[in-house]
């Protein structure tokens, strides 16, 4: 069964409003998002208003979060904003109060869980940067329900698109200051740099000094994502483009790409491929590594003969191991031979879902170890080497045939 995959594609970074016009744009209707919205209870608190717009001569949807405009002077305020830029404040949300809006909005119960777990996230990374904890995390009331909307109008779109699986580009760090409520701050804000710490987050430079990813955009990055880089294997269906507020000297959009994984006949890992020329190096100690490494963890060894360098003959070691096993496999290789460097490379490979069955022949147990593809297909069976090599020889019997009459017992069996 195919998984619908839904990528962010942030060559200018990432932000709230950013994501609701790339859905939009995208195909999300703008009246089902307004209807769901409107079981926060903020109806009279903002207005959607979705525009077109060009970005470097490139078309783009920006969705505008139309806020009530503040005359009075607001109150003073203790306690950290949501986004550093907004200024309009009357009042202010706690963690709990957004929660409990949230949970009482009769959303489904996927954009409802992605909700919550986007603004605990990012009350989390606030707490941090002020040093206290999330629940007390004061939001400006307009501040709060611009975030709100951008972040539950994210959720509510990617579940109205059925989105399985979540992706992100590698985000741009930006650089400059901005102007927050107590002054000045440098690019990327703290709450943006403790979220991105929090997702351990691919970033880069990309020459642009300004703020291109902010607190909502990356609280819903760091929280929904499942990795960012680069783009994931999928059939590409249809894609969105949200615009952002900024000029930039490149287009300010972002991208989202909607595509269809493809099931796979196999699983999948990645392995580590360890490689090194031995031209001085005995049989004798050759065979004690190979020993060796498997007795570390290595998948695999294989040896072959080589010709190196002034036709001198060799062997090609080579250690197939799990990632974390590579240091402990290189130790080995450096200890136990005269070689000066190694090679190393990680590679995706497919494998098929193995178990293992016992049978019995001639009164003695034969493990089996059952070869299936992702839709539950047996591909290939294959008693185990050790068990039938011991009734071979106990019997004084060929190995093929003792093999042969387990594979006959395990298909008697079913």
């Amino acid at each position: 069964m195919s998984r619908r995959i839904a990528y962010f594609d942030c060559p200018t970074g990432i932000a709230g409003d950013m994501c609701l016009g790339a859905l939009l744009d995208a195909g999300l209707p703008l009246d089902y998002l307004e209807q769901q919205l409107a079981g926060l209870g903020l109806a009279d608190a903002f207005g959607l208003r979705a525009e077109r717009v060009h970005r470097n001569g490139q078309a783009g949807l920006k969705l505008h979060v139309e806020l009530p405009t503040v005359t009075q002077e607001p109150p003073t305020f203790e306690g950290p904003t949501f986004e550093g830029h907004h200024h309009h404040h009357h009042g202010t949300r706690h963690l709990p109060e957004i929660e409990t809006m949230i949970q009482g909005a009769n959303l489904s119960q996927r954009a409802t869980d992605w909700s919550l777990r986007v603004f605990r996230r990012l009350a989390a990374a606030e707490g941090a940067v002020h040093g206290i904890s999330p629940d007390r995390v004061h939001f400006h009331e307009v501040g709060a329900t611009d975030a709100i909307v951008d972040i539950v109008g994210t959720c509510i779109g990617l579940d109205w698109f059925e989105v399985d699986q979540i992706f992100c580009s590698a985000l741009p760090s930006g650089g400059g200051t901005v102007k927050a409520a107590h002054g000045r701050l440098p690019v990327p804000v703290p709450a943006v740099l403790k979220l991105l710490e929090m997702g351990g987050v691919m970033m880069y430079d990309n020459g642009i000094q300004r703020e291109l990813v902010t607190p909502t955009g990356a609280a819903l990055m760091v929280t929904l994502a499942e990795s960012f880089g680069s783009v994931p294997a999928m059939r590409l269906q249809h894609t969105g483009l949200g615009a952002g507020t900024q000029e930039l000297p490149i287009p300010n959009l972002l991208r989202l790409w909607f595509g269809e994984s493809e099931e796979r006949l196999a699983g999948g890992d990645r392995v580590c491929v360890l490689e090194t020329q031995l031209d001085d190096t005995t049989p004798q100690v050759i065979g004690y590594t190979c020993d060796r490494l498997f007795e570390m963890g290595a998948l695999d060894v294989l040896t072959q003969p080589v010709q190196m360098k002034k036709f001198r003959p060799g062997i090609l070691l080579t250690v197939i191991c799990p990632p974390e096993k590579q240091g402990i496999c290189e130790q080995v290789i450096f200890q136990e031979t005269t070689t000066l460097g190694i090679r190393q490379r990680l590679q995706q490979r497919s494998i098929l879902h193995r178990r293992l069955e016992t049978v019995t022949v001639d009164g003695q147990p034969v493990r089996v170890k059952i070869a299936t593809d992702g839709r539950g297909a047996v591909v290939n069976v294959q008693p185990e080497y050790e068990d039938v090599a011991a009734i071979a020889r106990i019997q004084q019997r060929p190995w093929q045939q003792v093999q042969q009459q387990a594979r006959e017992a395990w298909v008697n069996s079913g």
